[in-house]
C-alpha cells in the first residue's frame, strides 16, 4: 500500500510537472505567433523606410552615371514621395475590396519588383517611371500591413506589438545613410535598390506562411472615385509645393498658385466628403478625441522623421567634410537610442500615462533637435553620439506611444478607414518635413545674402523642426487625462 501510495504520488507530480511544461510551451508558441506578424509587417516597413533614406547618399554617384546634374536627379525622390502620398487613401478601400493580407502581398511583390527596375534602369527616365511603381507599393504596404497589425492583435497587446512595429521606422531612417555611403563607396549604387530583393522575397515567404487568413476581411463599398481624385491633387499639389519651396526652383507666385490649388481641392474634399456615404478619407474620424490629438500632434513631431537624417547628413558631410561612411556611422547613434527605448516604453507609459508621456517628451524631443544646432567642427563625436542617443530614445517614445494611441478608441468596423487616414498623414508629414527644414536653411542663406550653405543656416533648420515638435505638446494638452486606458492593461 506504501509502495501503490508512492507511485501515485510520483505520477501526480510527473503530470504537474508535464502540464507546467505544456503550458510554458504553448505560452512561448502564442507569444513567438503573436510576435511573427509585427516581425513581418516591420521587414516591409524596414524596406520602405531605408529605401527612402538611403536614395540621397547615392544621388551624385547615379548622376555621373546617368550624365545628368544631380540637381535634377531629385525628381526620383519627388516622385516616390508624390506617387505614395497619392495612393495612400485608397489603400483601405483595396483592403476590404480584396483583402488586407492579398494586398499587401501583392504590394510587397511590386515594390520587390520595381526596386529590382531601378537597380536596371538605363537613364534617369527610366529611373523615375519604376520609382512612381515603388510609391504605388510602399502606399499599399504600410497602411494595410497596419490593418493586418489591428486586425489579428487583441488591444490589450497592441502597445508591445506596435512598440516592436516602430523600430524598422526608426531604424530605416538611421541606417540609410551609413549602408549607402557603404554600397556606394565600396560597391556601386545599383545595391542600393537590388538590396531590397532578399528582403521583399522573405518577406513575401512569411506573408504566406504566417500572416493568418482572417485579415481578408471583405467588405465590398464602392470606390469614392471623386473623393480619390480631389485629394490626389491635394496631397500632390502639397508635397510638390514644399518640395519646390525647399529647393528654390520656383518663384513665390507659381508656389502660392500650387498651394492655393492644394487647399482648394482639400476644401472641396471636405465639401464633398460631408455628403458621400463612403469616403476615400473617412473626415469624421477626426470627431475621436484620441484619433485626432494623434494625427495633429503626431505628424508635428513626424517632421523630425525626414528631416533629421536630411539635416544631419548635409551637417557633417557639407558642413564638417565627412565622409558618407563616417557621417552615416554617427547618425546610426539615434538608433541605439530608439533600441533602448523599446525596454522601458511599456512601464513608462503605464506609469505616467499618455497624455502627461506625450506632452513633456514632445518638449524634450523637440530640444534634443534643437540641441543638434550646437555642433560645430570642434564638438567631440562623443558629444555628438551622445546627445543623438538622448534624442532618438525620446523620439522613438514619442512615436510608439501617438502610433499606439491613434486606434485605442477606433472601432472595429472603422479600421480600414483609421489606417489609411493616419498612413496618408504620416507620409504628408515626412515630405512636408523635409521641405520645411529645406525652406529654413533657403531663408537663412537670403537673409545672410550668401550663395553659400554654412553650419549657421543648417542652425535654423534643426531649430525650426525642434519647435513644430515642442509645440506638439499644445495638441496632446488636449487629451482626457484617461485616454489610453483601455491600452493599458496588458496580459502578462
Amino acid at each position: 500500500q506504501a509502495f501503490n501510495s508512492t507511485v501515485a504520488v510520483a505520477i501526480c507530480m510527473g503530470q504537474q510537472r508535464l502540464n507546467a511544461f505544456l503550458l510554458a510551451k504553448e505560452r512561448v508558441r502564442r507569444r513567438f505567433k503573436g510576435l511573427m506578424v509585427p516581425f513581418i509587417l516591420g521587414c516591409a516597413l524596414f524596406m520602405q523606410m531605408l529605401d527612402a533614406t538611403v536614395l540621397a547618399i547615392a544621388l551624385p554617384a547615379m548622376a555621373l552615371s546617368f550624365d545628368v546634374p544631380v540637381v535634377q536627379l531629385n525628381l526620383a525622390i519627388t516622385a516616390y514621395l508624390l506617387a505614395a502620398a497619392v495612393f495612400v487613401p485608397i489603400s483601405g478601400w483595396a483592403a476590404d475590396r480584396w483583402g488586407a493580407r492579398r494586398v499587401f502581398l501583392a504590394a510587397i511583390v511590386v515594390f520587390t519588383a520595381s526596386s529590382a527596375g531601378c537597380a536596371l534602369a538605363s537613364s534617369m527616365n527610366d529611373l523615375v517611371a519604376w520609382r512612381v511603381v515603388q510609391g504605388i507599393g510602399g502606399a499599399m504596404m504600410v497602411p494595410v500591413g497596419r490593418l493586418i497589425l489591428l486586425r489579428t492583435t487583441p488591444k490589450q497587446e497592441l502597445l508591445r506589438a506596435v512598440a516592436f512595429l516602430s523600430m524598422p521606422a526608426l531604424l530605416g531612417p538611421m541606417l540609410g545613410p551609413p549602408v549607402g555611403g557603404f554600397l556606394v563607396t565600396f560597391a556601386s549604387w545599383h545595391w542600393i535598390f537590388l538590396m531590397n530583393l532578399p528582403i521583399g522575397l522573405i518577406g513575401i515567404y512569411m506573408t504566406m506562411r504566417y500572416v493568418p487568413a482572417s485579415s481578408n476581411q471583405i467588405t465590398r463599398r464602392p470606390l469614392d472615385a471623386i473623393g480619390f481624385f480631389l485629394s490626389a491633387i491635394c496631397l500632390a499639389t502639397l508635397v510638390a509645393t514644399f518640395e519646390m519651396l525647399g529647393q528654390g526652383r520656383l518663384g513665390l507666385d507659381w508656389v502660392a498658385g500650387l498651394l492655393m490649388i492644394g487647399l482648394g481641392s482639400g476644401w472641396l474634399y471636405k465639401w464633398h466628403s460631408a455628403r458621400c456615404a463612403n469616403p476615400i478619407i473617412d473626415l469624421e474620424l477626426l470627431r475621436i478625441s484620441s484619433f485626432r490629438e494623434s494625427v495633429i500632434g503626431g505628424n508635428l513631431c513626424r517632421f523630425a522623421i525626414g528631416a533629421t537624417p536630411f539635416l544631419l547628413a548635409i551637417l557633417l558631410q557639407v558642413g564638417f567634410g565627412m565622409t558618407p561612411l563616417s557621417a552615416g556611422l554617427i547618425t546610426f547613434a539615434s538608433a541605439a537610442g530608439a533600441l533602448l527605448m523599446k525596454f522601458t516604453a511599456r512601464p513608462i507609459l503605464q506609469r505616467w500615462g499618455y497624455r502627461r508621456v506625450l506632452m513633456s517628451n514632445a518638449v524634450l524631443t523637440g530640444a534634443a533637435l534643437a540641441a543638434c544646432a550646437t555642433f560645430s567642427e570642434q564638438t567631440p563625436v562623443a558629444i555628438m553620439i551622445g546627445v543623438l542617443l538622448i534624442g532618438g530614445f525620446f523620439r522613438s517614445l514619442q512615436f510608439t506611444a501617438v502610433n499606439t494611441l491613434g486606434f485605442a478608441d477606433i472601432p472595429a468596423d472603422r479600421m480600414s478607414s483609421a489606417s489609411g487616414f493616419s498612413a496618408m498623414a504620416q507620409q504628408l508629414s515626412i515630405s512636408l518635413g523635409v521641405g520645411i527644414a529645406a525652406s529654413a536653411i533657403n531663408i537663412s542663406m537670403k537673409v545672410r545674402g550668401a550663395n553659400a550653405l554654412t553650419s549657421v543656416d543648417l542652425m535654423a533648420g534643426f531649430v525650426t523642426i525642434g519647435l513644430f515638435c515642442a509645440l506638439s505638446a499644445l495638441s496632446f494638452r488636449r487629451l482626457a487625462p484617461t485616454a489610453g486606458e483601455s491600452l493599458q492593461n496588458q496580459t502578462p
